[in-house]
């Protein structure tokens, strides 16, 4: 009886050994550091305090805030649906002039961050901007002889939202337009369906979870924004939650609007995930050859091209052109020395950012790759998690314990060595870049993770036959199959750290500024000249990861 006592005691402690690998526990470790900063707001809710701030904001703003965060959730939500499916099924299922061009250019507008797009609108709009200035000049205005309508408002806000945020729905329903598009449509045709009844009853229901998808994906990111409400002057959580930490100094009550703010992300994925309810999106046919686009004429193809060339003209070529037009005309008066130093910190905090998930990412999927259990996978997924919370409750989370274990180092080594070092963490970039870590490592990991699944397991098979422990089998059997997804997942990273501003205004170094950072301050300052030259610069470099995306999806018939 021992005997057999001990050798089941043995082979618990051998599978909990083999459960728990190194790799495994990695995922573990780095699973923790991601919830930690979301802990720490949610703790903080509930830790000590007068409450005094928090009940002020209550009894003053706090309703305002839940009142522009909905009308803002509503009226993004609705225009990039609608912006989004209709050039989504233009693109996919027609043919018209110029649908190549605008099948990949759609995408565009991401590189144009939205508060970039809310700098540029207002200097062309505003009273003393090139558009008002040519209609006083042509008909012979003066201010009072014309209305004209104020951006800077919350509809202004939410105009901004929709023109940037549509290609996240136009990219995922229109790949679930072509994926459908096959044998359900040509069996709604022999039953003699039309055009728009086999849309609203064959192809946009069998698309609604990706049209969920992306909506909730544009949400989210409006709920991150801190730069396009803030100038617009619109109270939201975000503005908030930064006027609570820095104008009040109260943590505790920029916690509980951070906590607020997170749940309002945790209500949209609930939403999306009830919108579906127990239904099944499935084709089939077993036919997955896409349909030849209906051929268009006459006003069914200007009306097409038309529906196609607003969200692309207003989201991207107009803003574009005007910040190259400011930048050449003023810019920024310190575009030599100044520029050069922005661009460095930028360059510097995107690129260890970016190098830093794209390892983790590798260790994390290939560790669900070999662990093959509900423990691995489950530990990803709240990774990417990570994605869903705006930067302002990373940077309160992440500051809060880290400022914390800054404290206590300095005072450990004080004891110990008789001086002071400072703040190690949140006065260098380490905090920084944990921040940056914890919103974006999701993006890497998913890209990853989706192309290390197509490598067939027979292959790690091999390896392991002819003597090869794990490590060497990802050096030298999957790195360089993965080296192009690699590329793409640091440079998606990159792209996304350069943009991100809420996060990096809360948690930058004393004298630390970078483009996103600098964009912001001068145009805080009316100085909108000035702030073009880092905002085109954000936009030059967003544009690279999009330029491969745009060659995929014009090959995407292929």
């Amino acid at each position: 009886g021992y005997a057999v006592n001990y050798n089941s005691h043995s082979h618990w402690i051998a599978m909990t050994c083999n459960r728990f690998s190194p790799l495994l526990s990695l995922s573990l470790v780095v699973a923790l550091l991601v919830g930690m900063p979301i802990a720490s707001v949610l703790l903080n809710v509930f830790s000590g305090g007068t409450g005094d701030t928090l009940a002020h904001l209550a009894s003053t703003v706090l309703p305002e805030y839940i009142e522009n965060t909905l009308w803002l959730c509503f009226g993004v939500g609705f225009g990039v649906t609608v912006v989004g499916v209709a050039t989504a099924w233009l693109t996919a299922m027609h043919d018209f002039p110029g649908r190549r061009v605008f099948e990949w250019a759609l995408v565009l507008p991401l590189a144009m961050p939205a508060y970039v797009l809310a700098y540029v609108y207002t200097d062309f709009l505003q009273f003393v901007g090139p558009l008002q200035t040519w209609l006083r000049e042509s008909f012979g205005w003066s201010g009072g002889d014309y209305w004209f309508p104020d951006i800077r408002t919350l509809g202004g806000a939410i105009t901004m939202f929709v023109f940037v945020l549509y290609p996240y729905v136009y990219m995922i329903a229109r790949a679930a337009f072509m994926e459908r598009a096959s044998g359900m449509l040509e069996a709604a045709r022999t039953l003699g369906v039309g055009p728009w009844a086999s849309f609203f009853r064959v192809s946009l229901p069998l698309a609604r979870p990706a049209v969920a998808a992306g909506t909730a994906l544009a949400l989210m990111e409006t709920l991150a924004d801190y730069g396009t409400v803030s100038y617009f002057a619109v109270q939201t959580f975000t503005t908030g939650i930064y006027r609570a930490w820095f104008s009040l100094g109260d943590r505790i009550a920029a916690a509980q609007l951070a906590a607020l703010l997170l749940g309002f992300v945790v209500l949209l994925l609930a939403l999306e995930k009830i919108s579906r309810g127990r239904a099944r999106f499935h084709n089939t046919t077993g036919r997955n050859r896409p349909l030849s686009g209906r051929r268009l004429s006459g006003w069914a193809s200007a009306a097409a091209v038309s529906v196609c060339a607003l969200p692309l003209t207003l989201g991207f070529l107009l803003p574009a052109s005007l910040l190259l037009r400011l930048t050449l005309a003023e810019g920024d008066t310190q575009f030599g020395e100044r520029f050069a130093l922005l661009a460095r910190n930028s360059f510097v905090l995107a690129g260890i950012t970016a190098v830093c998930a794209v390892m983790l990412a590798l260790l994390l999927a290939y560790a669900a790759r070999q662990s093959k259990g509900l423990l691995s996978r489950g530990l990803n997924r709240a990774v990417g998690l990570g994605y869903a919370v705006p930067g302002s409750v990373i940077a309160v989370g992440v500051l809060i314990p880290v400022t914390r274990l800054d404290n206590l180092i300095a005072a450990g080594w004080q004891s110990m060595f008789g001086h002071n070092p400072g703040l190690l963490l949140t006065g260098g970039i380490a905090a920084l870049v944990y921040a940056y870590l914890v919103r974006f490592l999701a993006v890497a990991l998913q890209t990853v993770g989706a192309s290390l699944s197509k490598i067939t397991p027979s292959m790690d098979d091999a390896a392991k036959s002819l003597g090869c422990s794990q490590g060497e089998t990802l050096r030298r059997v999957h790195m360089p199959l993965l080296r192009g997804s690699l590329f793409t997942a640091g440079l998606l990273v990159f792209v996304d750290v350069m943009k991100e501003l809420p996060a990096t205004l809360v948690m930058r170094p004393f004298n630390f500024d970078t483009l996103a950072t600098q964009t912001y301050t001068l145009a805080s300052d009316e100085r909108l000249a000035e702030a073009s030259t880092a905002a085109l610069a954000i936009v030059v470099v967003g544009l690279v990861p999009l330029v491969a995306l745009s060659r995929q999806i014009a090959n995407a018939r292929r």
